[in-house]
């Protein structure tokens, strides 16, 4: 038997509400469930979370940085919506508050958010790597970090006219942000410290 999925609008997706807690991220017009993941994959963002935080307001930045509370609208290119919910998002703190009172997706038309984070999981993996990098890069978000618990590596993809060169980091070596020019984090201790 086939079932055939209703796609769905940009809209649609900002009015669903099937009476549950699921979160979902919408990709090509299909509601996509996304699972609570593992608690290191939850530990690592919130742990990233919490260090931006701290940049930010020893920065005196006009920044804010939430985990896992705001939607990207993205281009895909072709004839139905896709929006993503990023495991870490820094944007600026006035973009945050024009969301007070709506849904929070930075849309097409919005400044895009200044740093976004990917926290890699088995099943997000190819997306995390190939779909969101493509989409990200045309929203023309300046850096997109994958950290990736499987290898142990992250990579920090740095804008270039819509597209993202890359470095990868692993054990010992210190993350370099441009955003974040005072971060003193290496790997390692992104992927060790889960308290």
């Amino acid at each position: 038997m086939n079932v055939t999925l209703q796609k769905l609008t940009f809209q649609d997706y900002l009015d669903h509400n099937d009476g549950t807690d699921v979160r979902y991220e919408l990709v090509d017009g299909e509601l996509i469930a996304m699972s609570l993941g593992t608690g290191k994959h939850g530990a690592i963002a919130e742990f990233l979370n919490d260090q931006f935080r701290d940049l930010i307001r020893q920065a005196q930045q006009p920044w804010t940085s939430k985990q896992m509370l705001i939607g990207v609208r993205s281009p895909r290119g072709r004839r139905w919506d896709t929006c993503r919910i990023p495991d870490v998002t820094v944007l600026m703190r006035s973009q945050w508050l024009e969301m007070s009172n709506r849904e929070a997706v930075i849309d097409l038309s919005d400044p895009p958010p200044l740093l976004v984070v990917e926290v890699v999981s088995p099943s997000t993996r190819t997306d995390d790597y190939r779909s969101k990098r493509a989409e990200y890069g045309l929203l023309e978000i300046p850096e997109y970090w994958i950290v990736d618990p499987l290898t142990e590596e992250i990579t920090i993809c740095l804008l270039e006219h819509q597209f993202y060169d890359s470095v990868t980091y692993q054990g010992e070596q210190v993350l370099e942000s441009p955003l974040f020019p005072d971060l003193a984090l290496t790997a390692r201790e992104i992927f060790n410290d889960l308290g």
